[in-house]
């Protein structure tokens, strides 16, 4: 289903929730698809359960190496650090916005929507998150819903967006169809 495409992983240098990066990118490389790291830093970046340390993962380009027209879709796992770093970083908003300017898909779950708002786009898209992050949502213009997964094609691209680590199946499978399409 995605062969011939590249899909961008945008995270911090730290605080991924490592099965939000590990699952999605799974799903990607099953459906034929190539994955490539994207980072704010070269190096490693480094990922957790939840709070505790887990592994490290190497960045293949930086947000100021890439554009968004090198990709077919992008993903921005959760945790809570690593949006959060994100969303103070101006080449990786800049990043994150290129793919609605340019109409590419993109899937966002858990916490991973702040960098999303930081962007300024999610006004008018119905999306859902980490049930903290629903005020930001809203205040942001965006209609939110507390469902595992939903795909918002009323905007200039497909946004994807979950919630949890429960949802990433669903998350996952619906980010490989928007990326395929």
């Amino acid at each position: 289903m995605l062969n011939d495409k590249t899909i961008a992983f945008l995270v911090a240098p730290e605080g991924i929730e490592q099965v939000e990066l590990t699952e999605p990118w799974k799903a990607v490389k099953q459906a034929g698809g190539t994955p490539k790291l994207v980072s704010t830093r070269a190096g490693e970046v480094q990922a957790f359960n939840h709070l505790d340390r887990a592994d490290r993962f190497p960045v293949d380009a930086t947000v100021d190496e890439v554009s968004a027209a090198d990709f077919d879709g992008l993903v921005l796992p959760g945790g809570v650090a690593n949006p959060d770093i994100l969303r103070t970083v101006p080449g990786a908003v800049r990043f994150a916005k290129a793919f609605f300017d340019a109409g590419r898909p993109v899937a966002a779950i858990c916490h991973a929507p702040w960098t999303l708002i930081e962007a300024d786009v999610v006004r008018g898209r119905k999306v859902t998150s980490w049930p903290s992050l629903q005020t930001d949502l809203r205040n942001a213009g965006a209609s939110w819903e507390d469902r595992e997964v939903v795909v918002c094609t009323s905007g200039p691209n497909t946004l994807i967006t979950s919630r949890k680590p429960d949802d990433l199946k669903a998350f996952s499978q619906a980010a490989v169809d928007a990326f395929s399409g």
